[in-house]
């Protein structure tokens, strides 16, 4: 389920994040499913425990898991509503952005093309994982 990049500029628990985040997106991590150990996907990828707690640490913070002391770590019920909800703060940020933008001059054409630039890159970065 997991995969790293330990070439990437992107530090491994935020690849390793963002990966969770997909999982939950897409399904493949179902509500109260139980995650990894730290200790079993350290060994899977060859990834130092501390850079996986860092990760699930976060994980956790940000709402999307919780711990059972001595049986591990569980996806939360309403993981997929609080990924959906940040996503529709950053929707609300980008249009107030783009409006900041517009005044200073910056044409639709000109953020359509950053847009269309940023999904082709994000593409082609899923393809290759």
């Amino acid at each position: 389920m997991f995969t790293i990049d330990k070439l990437s500029r992107t530090p491994i628990y935020e690849q390793l994040i963002a990966q969770f985040e997909y999982g939950i997106l897409s399904g493949e991590i179902a509500p109260d499913g139980k995650l990894p150990s730290v200790r079993e996907l350290s060994q899977e990828l060859s990834v130092n425990p501390n850079t996986l707690q860092r990760a699930y640490a976060e994980i956790e913070r940000r709402g999307l898991c919780y711990s059972v002391p001595g049986s591990g770590r569980y996806l939360t019920k309403d993981a997929l509503l609080h990924l959906k909800s940040d996503a529709e703060q950053k929707i609300n940020a980008f249009a107030d952005l783009t409006a900041a933008l517009k005044k200073l001059g910056v044409t639709k054409d000109a953020l359509l093309n950053v847009v269309a630039s940023v999904y082709a890159s994000q593409e082609r970065k899923e393809t290759e994982a």
